[in-house]
């Protein structure tokens, strides 16, 4: 008899227990009903503190050999005169070199171009050695941004503003479909950034010659616009 009772309260125990789980698993999933998705947006203008720059040289020789030559010991003369320059961060870019040919498709020389980037937060600094080598390069482009830790940081507070302002939406529509809650079922934050235009773009400038000074250039950075968007789905709860 006790063996009897044992057994029947172990299975209303089991019984209680898959009750629950299915409970549970039925809770875990969107049903597909009551259903509704949307999207906020925070965004914030900030002033750019990162300047960016591309300068080249370009020249023509008639055997690759010479034109190599040439080419590096321009670009290594320049490299001397950023190192002046520790606040501003220097990389050889792209180089090319390819023929020039007659009417006769016979290669009568060669063209080769290398470039140098610069990229700072110090735009004296920026200013100062653009001015220099433009004794010798020419500018290709010039842009400002936001640096990455002044936008990692900024990101960092608008997924918090992004995320409230979702929940706040999500209120706000519960309320409107007189619901008594909600419950998230998904929601992603994705990042973006509103860039202005370059001050310079694809420039084609001679540059001048060595008994002329190059003045510093000031800057007018501008801002950029850092947003966070936070679209998901909430499922309302009658």
């Amino acid at each position: 008899m006790k063996n009897t009772l044992l057994n029947k309260a172990a299975i209303a125990s089991s019984a209680t227990c898959l009750l629950t789980a299915m409970m549970g698993s039925a809770h875990a999933e969107p049903t597909g009903y009551d259903q509704l998705s949307f999207q906020t947006e925070v965004k914030e203008e900030v002033p750019n503190d990162e300047v960016r720059a591309s300068l080249y040289k370009k020249l023509q020789a008639t055997d690759a050999k010479t034109l190599a030559i040439n080419l590096n010991t321009s670009i290594n003369k320049a490299l001397v005169i950023a190192k002046r320059y520790p606040s501003v961060i220097v990389n050889t870019g792209q180089q090319r070199t390819y023929p020039r040919y007659d009417k006769n498709d016979k290669i009568i020389g060669w063209t080769g171009q290398a470039n140098i980037d610069l990229k700072s937060t110090d735009f004296v600094a920026t200013s100062q050695l653009i001015a220099a080598l433009q004794e010798t390069l020419v500018m290709e482009n010039l842009n400002f941004g936001v640096s990455d830790i002044k936008k990692d940081a900024l990101e960092q507070k608008l997924m918090t503003d992004a995320s409230r302002a979702f929940q706040q939406q999500a209120k706000n529509l519960t309320r409107a479909w007189d619901a008594r809650g909600y419950r998230v079922v998904t929601v992603n934050l994705n990042t973006g950034n509103n860039y202005p235009r370059p001050m310079y773009s694809s420039m084609r400038v001679e540059a001048p010659t060595m008994e002329d000074s190059v003045p510093n250039q000031s800057f007018e950075s501008g801002n950029s616009s850092i947003s966070v968007t936070a679209n998901g789905t909430i499922e309302l709860s009658k």
